[in-house]
């Protein structure tokens, strides 16, 4: 057997290595390039992967951006917090020395009262129309605003009457609902009623020949118009093989509209007067009529009037506030003047902390870089990131509760252990729109929580992604090692066979240059270049002064 292949040191070389018959060591060990793979994992029997698979370049830059979104969330000072109770605490007794108490009782609603008789009267002034008295005012009104379907219900049998039909005639309403049925009674001479029941009943309303005449000739007009509008488009376009821009097509179509915008805006402003005129009762009950009903009951009543919510007696609740408890429009704006003065408190509460936070933050920056080139401007801005709505939730929550301390101890000093004053008293310094902000703060802190959460979720993810990756390649580095290893082992065991195999048949048969053959193979196996190789070679050992080393 030829000793060629054997011939040579036991030092392990990788470029001994046959790299065609082992990609993997090929591209794991000795380029140890990183190669881009697909990424699935498993975890308890279910799979997550992105819609694309990715490499482990992206995973690295899409880790590297949710770590930032990460950091936006978790960047919150402790000095952020004192800077938030702070200001609550500031808003709280802003709110205990200038607001106060707020009264809805006979004084607000009597004030109110006044307020909207005057609006009548000067109303009815501006448009030439206006009298010495409220009640001449509110007659020449409607006469003046007259509405199609206000007697439609007469005799209808719909369950609509004389007190209630304001709120069961959504043209009554001071809704943008109330305004786009104002202009389906104009155009189509319908009117739309829900009684307390909720059920929906449409009217159609006594036209004459000049009603249909104000109503279609402005139509026909406006269509007649556009028309020849996109005749001229039509033939602009053929003599010149170029669209007329689309900016100016428009204010020409606009233009050709407006004898049906025209007498839309008229109907608006009919609308309008004719809710002016019903605010204060009619002219037979000036001052002390039904009026017509506020923006929140008549949105409450539309809301109630949904079909699914019919027989949940929602209808008839609103209805019983509105004719029973003669809820309307001066009621509302004696709780919007008090919603008003409320908000004081909270709005120098959201302006303050906001201040506070911005101050801070770039006071921070500023430290920090001392350029103003290198400020991040995103976690000084103190909107739209995750830190300031904290604050605001902190803020918010601090302001709740010392004004709900200064109403129940104001509450405790009044009544004197009557619990029906001290209800009174605390409803009526209670600050229902700064709890109305609290709890806001606290729905988004909650869905900043979520939005934290799936980020951490998507950051464990790929991070196992990444892991995976690498656990590819120290895997197929431990496979290559270990067939270089058996592959070693093996040579070096058959080398060593071979070299004991030689020397032994050599001194069987007294065949020196065989045993010094196997020993040389033995030798080299163990890393060592032998001294000879050949019987001549020993012979020159021996004569000379150099040692034999074994």
């Amino acid at each position: 057997m030829d000793d060629a292949p054997y011939r040579k040191t036991g030092s392990v070389q990788a470029d001994n290595i046959d790299c065609v018959n082992h990609p993997n060591l090929k591209a794991d060990v000795q380029s140890e390039e990183v190669i881009a793979a697909e990424i699935a994992y498993k975890r308890q029997g279910r799979t997550a992967h992105t819609a694309d698979p990715l490499t482990e370049a992206q995973i690295d830059e899409r880790l590297a951006q949710v770590n930032s979104k990460l950091e936006a969330y978790t960047n919150v000072h402790k000095e952020d917090y004192v800077l938030a109770i702070t200001s609550g605490l500031f808003a709280g007794i802003i709110d205990a020395v200038f607001v106060g108490e707020i009264s809805f009782g006979e004084e607000g609603i009597k004030l109110s009262h006044q307020q909207v008789n005057n609006f009548i009267q000067k109303f009815a002034e501006s448009r030439g129309l206006g009298g010495e008295r409220l009640k001449d005012s509110i007659g020449a009104l409607e006469r003046h605003f007259k509405v199609a379907q206000d007697n439609a219900w007469k005799g209808a049998g719909i369950g609509v009457n004389a007190k209630n039909h304001h709120l069961a005639d959504f043209a009554h309403h001071p809704t943008p609902l109330g305004l786009l049925s104002a202009i389906i009674v104009q155009v189509l001479r319908v009117g739309a009623f829900v009684n307390k029941d909720g059920e929906w009943h449409f009217l159609f309303v006594k036209t004459s020949a000049k009603d249909l005449a104000v109503t279609l000739i402005p139509a026909v007009l406006t269509g007649m118009l556009n028309w020849l509008v996109a005749m001229g488009e039509k033939k602009y376009q053929e003599n010149t093989g170029e669209e007329i821009p689309k900016a100016f097509r428009g204010i020409v179509h606009f233009a050709a509209s407006a004898p049906w915008l025209f007498e839309i805006a008229k109907c608006a402003d009919n609308w309008f007067g004719h809710l002016v005129s019903d605010m204060g009762g009619s002219k037979n009950t000036a001052g002390e009529g039904m009026g017509i009903p506020g923006v929140l009951m008549s949105l409450l009543y539309e809301v109630a009037s949904l079909p699914g919510l019919k027989g949940s007696g929602l209808p008839a609740f609103v209805n019983d506030l509105y004719v029973k408890q003669k809820l309307n429009l001066r009621h509302e704006l004696c709780l919007l003047e008090g919603i008003g003065k409320q908000s004081l408190p909270v709005i120098f509460n959201e302006v303050f902390t906001r201040v506070l936070f911005f101050a801070s933050r770039l006071s921070f920056q500023w430290n920090e870089h001392s350029d103003i080139k290198d400020i991040d401007w995103e976690s000084v801005v103190p909107f739209g990131n995750p830190a300031i709505d904290r604050m605001m939730t902190i803020a918010s929550m601090t302001f709740t509760m010392a004004d709900t301390a200064d109403a129940a101890v104001h509450a405790a000093i009044e009544s004197c252990g009557n619990w029906l004053l001290f209800s009174k008293v605390f409803v009526s310094r209670f600050n229902y729109v700064g709890a109305g902000r609290a709890v806001l703060s606290v729905a988004k802190e909650i869905w900043n929580e979520q939005q934290e959460a799936q980020l951490r979720h998507e950051k464990m993810l790929l991070t196992e992604a990444k892991t995976e990756h690498v656990a590819e390649r120290f895997t197929a580095y431990r496979n290559a090692l270990e067939e270089r290893v058996s592959a070693y082992l093996v040579e070096d065991m058959e080398a060593f066979l071979l070299g004991f195999d030689d020397m032994e048949q050599g001194m069987a048969s007294g065949d020196a240059d065989l045993v010094i053959r196997g020993n040389v193979t033995i030798q080299r196996v163990l890393g060592r270049e032998p001294q000879f190789t050949t019987r001549q070679e020993f012979d020159a050992l021996m004569d000379s002064d150099d040692p034999l080393i074994l």
